[in-house]
């Protein structure tokens, strides 16, 4: 779910190759979801699968994407959520049973023939296992691209290496790493290109969008912990749907008013529904588990990249030779360019 303030946040939209040349922390977990979401039979919901009946439409999405930033000269670093903060157990404990309830709707929608229902409850019913987490890291190091783990939540890590100045930027589709204090993000990098509109004949162009911290605080009039407080009230992964009647607008007037936590929660402390106390959400935001990390530079393994794609999960042998060609032609020339006709 992640932060809700998108209402809020002033954001640049940018070409790709603005992006060249420029190390970007990746929220891998929210990315990989995003894939296992998206790359779905239309009919039945189904993730794409191999020969086993692995799951592998994470990997699909890792590797051509991946592989697009690769092309565009960016250089990825994808971190890797640790274990979450205890007070999240609760939150994580109702998500499970959501999954749970979405896939029995999700059988019974397939019997019906209920195409539009199929898709939303087999969303509904994804989940990310350790296998697959191991699988995406293998992929990527195969690649010759970095993974970080991170102690904690990964958008929490991204953000303290923008901060550490080991990357230009955090990448996530949610907004919580402004929430976590990194100085940049940058949405819509796992989605950028030519897309189709949902039950419609018609296609957008999806391009990159960046967010700065510093102009966002400034624009609304607020600080950086104002801005969490603002997440609290709107909702945050730790308490979904923050208060009822209170959307961004009226947050962001809310907290410029009463200026201090204490203030906000004792404007809004009967209608405080959530288990979890706003103080330990508040705390962990400002000061997460993070750790100062050595991103290793990885080695490029043609060899082994097809080894797992084709023989393990059996995708095309033509087209994965390809990819690893482009890869080999990127790596003999020490550039990060020139990529142009790598996923076609």
């Amino acid at each position: 779910m992640g932060l809700s303030i998108g209402e809020l946040v002033a954001a640049k939209e940018l070409e790709l190759l603005y992006l060249q040349g420029k190390k970007i922390a990746i929220d891998a977990y929210n990315w990989t979801y995003q894939f296992l979401s998206t790359i779905r039979d239309r009919f039945t919901g189904e993730p794409l699968r191999d020969s086993k009946g692995r799951v592998t439409s994470h990997l699909t999405g890792l590797l051509y994407r991946t592989a697009r930033l690769l092309e565009a000269g960016i250089v990825p670093v994808y971190v890797w959520d640790g274990e979450p903060p205890a007070f999240k157990k609760k939150e994580i404990e109702k998500r499970v049973e959501i999954r749970k309830r979405a896939e029995v709707k999700w059988k019974e929608a397939l019997e019906r023939g209920e195409v539009e229902k199929v898709k939303t409850y087999a969303q509904a019913a994804l989940k990310l296992t350790k296998d697959m987490v191991e699988e995406s890291k293998k992929l990527l190091n195969y690649m010759g691209v970095s993974s970080v783990q991170a102690p904690s939540e990964g958008e929490a890590q991204c953000a303290f290496m923008c901060r550490q100045n080991q990357v230009w930027a955090a990448a996530s589709q949610d907004y919580d790493s402004l929430a976590f204090g990194s100085p940049r993000l940058v949405r819509n990098l796992s989605v950028t290109g030519k897309r189709k509109l949902p039950g419609r004949e018609k296609y957008i162009v999806v391009k990159p969008e960046l967010v700065d911290l510093e102009t966002v605080l400034n624009e609304l009039g607020i600080d950086h912990s104002q801005l969490i407080m603002i997440g609290l009230l709107t909702g945050t992964d730790y308490n979904p749907g923050g208060i009822k009647g209170i959307g961004p607008k009226k947050a962001l007037e809310l907290v410029k008013k009463e200026g201090t936590l204490e203030n906000v929660l004792k404007a809004v402390q009967d209608k405080w529904t959530h288990s979890v106390d706003p103080h330990e959400i508040f705390e962990f935001f400002q000061k997460p588990p993070v750790g100062k990390v050595d991103i290793q530079e990885e080695n490029l393994q043609p060899e082994k990249l097809k080894e797992l794609m084709v023989s393990e999960h059996n995708f095309s042998e033509e087209r994965m030779q390809n990819v690893v060609n482009k890869l080999v032609e990127k790596k003999e020339a020490g550039t990060q360019t020139g990529l142009g006709s790598f996923l076609k």
